[in-house]
C-alpha cells in the first residue's frame, strides 16, 4: 500500500502469530534468554520461516511477546468485571498478574538486554495496568467493597513489590500469601 497504512492479516496470519507468541512465552518462561527460536517455532507448530517472517529478529520477538503479555492482562480486567462481582474479578485480576510477572521474569535478561539497545519494550504498559487496576478499583469502590482511601498507584506499588520479592515460578505460593494480605487489607468490614 502506498499511503504508509498496514494491510490487515489474514486469519491464518493471524492464528500463526498468535501461536508463535504463545509458544515464545512458554520457552522464554522455561529457558530465559537461552531459548532457541526454531525450538519456539517447532512448539507453536510453524515453520522457522514464518516464525522469521513475523519477527525477524530475536528482539522483535520478545518485545513482541511482552507487549501481548501485556495487552491479554489488561483486555482481561473489563472481561473479569463481567464475569464476577468486583471484589473476585479484583483477586481473579490479581493472580493474571502474577502470571504476567513470572513470564516476565523469564524474559528479564532479554528485556533489558533490548532496552540497552535503544528500544523500549516497556512503552505505555505502565499506563495501561495502571488503567487496569483503575477500572477494578472503580468497581470494587462502587460496590462497596474495598476502602476508598486507597488509590490505584498505591495497589499498583503493591503489586510490583510482591513481584520483585516473588517472581518465578518457585516462589509462587508466597506471592499469592503476600497477594492475599494486600487485598484483605483493602476489604471494608461491616
Amino acid at each position: 500500500m502506498t499511503d504508509g497504512t498496514l494491510r490487515p492479516l489474514r486469519a491464518d496470519a493471524r492464528r500463526n502469530r498468535e501461536k508463535i507468541l504463545t509458544a515464545a512465552v512458554r520457552v522464554f518462561t522455561a529457558e530465559g534468554l537461552d531459548a532457541h527460536l526454531e525450538r519456539i517455532a517447532k512448539e507453536a507448530g510453524v515453520g522457522s520461516a514464518t516464525l522469521y517472517r513475523n519477527f525477524p529478529t530475536r528482539e522483535a520477538l520478545i518485545e513482541a511477546v511482552y507487549r501481548n503479555e501485556v495487552a491479554h492482562l489488561c483486555d482481561a480486567a473489563p472481561t473479569l468485571l463481567a464475569q464476577k462481582p468486583p471484589a473476585e474479578a479484583l483477586h481473579a485480576w490479581t493472580l493474571l498478574f502474577l502470571d504476567y510477572v513470572t513470564a516476565k521474569y523469564g524474559m528479564v535478561d532479554a528485556l533489558r538486554a533490548i532496552a540497552a539497545a535503544g528500544s523500549n519494550p516497556y512503552g505505555h504498559s505502565r499506563g495501561m495496568i495502571q488503567a487496569a487496576i483503575t477500572s477494578l478499583m472503580d468497581a470494587c469502590t462502587a460496590a462497596g467493597a474495598i476502602r476508598t482511601d486507597i488509590q490505584p498507584t498505591d495497589i499498583g506499588a503493591a503489586l510490583e513489590g510482591i513481584a520483585l520479592t516473588s517472581a518465578g515460578a518457585e516462589h509462587r505460593q508466597q506471592a499469592e500469601r503476600l497477594l492475599a494480605l494486600t487485598l484483605d487489607g483493602l476489604t471494608v468490614r461491616p
